[in-house]
């Protein structure tokens, strides 16, 4: 399995590798009926999430009658062109962030961003760039992989912090270990001023959730850190979550986008939709321990998952 993933992932390399700029590749499938091949191709974008959420695709799938094989391409500019060829069928994406992506590539590199905390708007507008591609956003789920500050856990007992807000209405001083984008990026320190009051003092650019930030917050040197909500790696740190209970953080909730007329049928969408019924946040943080703390393979931790739910015999 892995040379034959190897060997595809080279192929779309090169395919890859003559395409120039920005294009409606598949425009002309766009009035095709949803299409339901029997062999379908589960794309990831290489990391432990994108693995999992592949795997669990793929296990589903394969229950509910489809052949399926799993291909890894690193890069969404790579991926993105693939799933609209049919060269991928189906791919774990996540609505702002890919709504947002599409957005620049279709209308350039300024285009305003139109993803946003608004789950209902964010998908209204990742469908209405999807479709002239010949791609389908199936529906979410809960669960959702998105920016979030943690504090250490003794910090929060000391000043009776759950959110946010809580946060912001203490006065207390916060340096923030992030990357050194947030020191202009709304989401993150002119956010948490603006929404939240928050005193931000300073940003210390030690990188979106990296080991050296976490580290910077648990010895003290810095208040808090920019991280994502599936984290699996904060407990071992002594860190918590404060809720972003003022949804300043955009909708990134984890979506299947399936090529329309290869896996745009009704199989697919239920096949794919018994998942939204059970996967949390918290289970894809769960998981993603198990992969890279305990070092278990995602195809195990998947189907793990799968049978504890009831969803795989």
């Amino acid at each position: 399995m892995r040379g034959r993933t190897a060997l595809a992932a080279l192929a779309l390399l090169a395919l890859g590798a003559c395409a120039t700029g920005p294009s409606l590749e598949n425009r002309g499938q766009v009035t095709a009926p949803p299409g339901d091949s029997r062999h379908l191709t589960v794309g990831s974008a290489g990391f432990t999430e994108s693995d999992l959420l592949a795997q669990l695709y793929a296990q589903l799938l394969d229950q509910a009658g489809y052949r399926t094989s799993l291909l890894t391409v690193a890069n969404r500019e790579l991926y993105e062109p693939a799933l609209e060829s049919g060269q991928i069928d189906v791919v774990p994406e996540y609505a702002a962030t890919f709504a947002d992506w599409l957005g620049a590539k279709t209308h350039g590199a300024d285009a305003a961003p139109v993803g946003s905390p608004d789950l209902g708007a964010t998908l209204r507008a990742l469908r209405t760039l999807t479709a002239p591609r010949g791609l389908t956003v199936l529906p979410p789920g809960r669960a959702v992989d998105q920016n979030a500050f943690a504090v250490t856990a003794a910090y929060a007992r000391r000043h009776r912090l759950r959110t946010l807000s809580d946060l912001g209405a203490s006065g207390l001083r916060v340096r923030l270990a992030a990357g050194d984008e947030c020191v202009q990026r709304p989401y993150c320190a002119p956010g948490l001023r603006k929404v939240y009051g928050i005193d931000v003092t300073g940003v210390d650019p030690k990188g979106v959730g990296t080991t050296q930030a976490k580290r910077a917050v648990q010895a003290g040197r810095d208040q808090m850190v920019l991280t994502t909500t599936t984290d699996a790696t904060l407990g071992s740190f002594g860190l918590v979550l404060l809720a972003d209970d003022r949804h300043l953080q955009n909708a990134d909730y984890v979506v299947p986008v399936v090529n329309r007329s290869r896996a745009g049928g009704p199989g697919v969408t239920k096949a794919l939709g018994r998942l939204n019924d059970v996967l949390t946040t918290g289970d894809l943080a769960a998981m993603n321990q198990q992969v890279d703390s305990r070092r278990r393979l995602p195809a195990d931790v998947a189907r793990a998952y799968l049978k504890d739910k009831g969803l795989l015999k």
